[in-house]
């Protein structure tokens, strides 16, 4: 059989370019999402019909029985898990600090941060040497914003995912000897739905300027840094952080 990747978020942006790269490189590929059902059935029949094999499951991160059920169809389906890339996460309501809303920096930080943690949780139960799996890969997905701040409107995003990197190093250390490796990718400046998400419909062109490339990144250019630190080629490297960013 194929190897097994997850890749949560996948019914769009970033995670769909990387469903769509990874069915291509011979992955079964299962994408979750949370309410684009559309979407991630569509990526699905991308994958199918370039002769891949492709499942789309329902499930929302932030919930941790979502999540075991989550695994638990994986389980059922492929009786194996070789890769998970932690994609899935929301950007929250810009807003300065002094004002975030509570409510607001809760889901930010249970899809963000619990969402990945407990998503590797399940990942490792499954990859892990120690407990009789074949190792593996994980790739969680970071942000330009982890060591810029985002100050004055996402510091609560930028947070979670300084939190992402700080658990891709733990994680590296504690798994090397299980035959896990986990890296992380931060993209910088990408043209998703993300950059609108938040309502401020003018972010793009006002971030652009400060880009050394002087342009925004497509998913593609961050697609493909995730299928090398999951393939056998980066099988060296873990604990690696890698900025995708245009110089940013």
């Amino acid at each position: 059989m194929d190897k097994v990747v997850l890749i949560t978020g996948g019914s769009r942006g970033i995670g769909g370019a990387t469903a769509r790269r990874a069915g291509k490189a011979g992955y079964c590929v299962v994408i979750n999402y949370t309410k684009r059902g559309e979407d991630a059935e569509q990526v699905v029949r991308d994958i199918k019909q370039a002769g891949g094999e492709a499942l789309a499951i329902q499930a929302d991160v932030a919930s941790e029985a979502d999540i075991q059920r989550l695994f638990g169809e994986i389980d059922k389906r492929y009786g194996r898990l070789d890769g998970l890339v932690n994609n899935a996460g929301i950007v929250g309501r810009s807003s300065k600090f002094v004002d975030m809303a509570t409510d607001d920096l809760h889901r930010v930080f249970a899809v963000n941060v619990f969402g990945a943690f407990l998503c590797a949780r399940e990942a490792v139960k499954r990859m892990s040497t120690a407990s009789g799996g074949r190792g593996g890969a994980i790739v969680n997905i970071s942000s330009g914003a982890a060591t810029l701040g985002s100050p004055g409107e996402f510091v609560h995003y930028a947070a979670s995912k300084g939190a992402i990197n700080t658990m891709t190093i733990g994680l590296a250390r504690e798994l090397a000897r299980e035959g896990i490796r986990v890296n992380a990718i931060e993209p910088g400046m990408i043209d998703t739905e993300m950059q609108t998400a938040s309502g401020d419909l003018g972010r793009m062109a006002r971030i652009v300027p400060t880009v050394p490339m002087a342009r925004a990144g497509a998913v593609d250019e961050v697609a493909g840094p995730i299928l090398f630190l999951l393939s056998d080629a980066a099988s060296y490297m873990t604990g690696a952080i890698l900025r995708v960013a245009g110089g940013r």
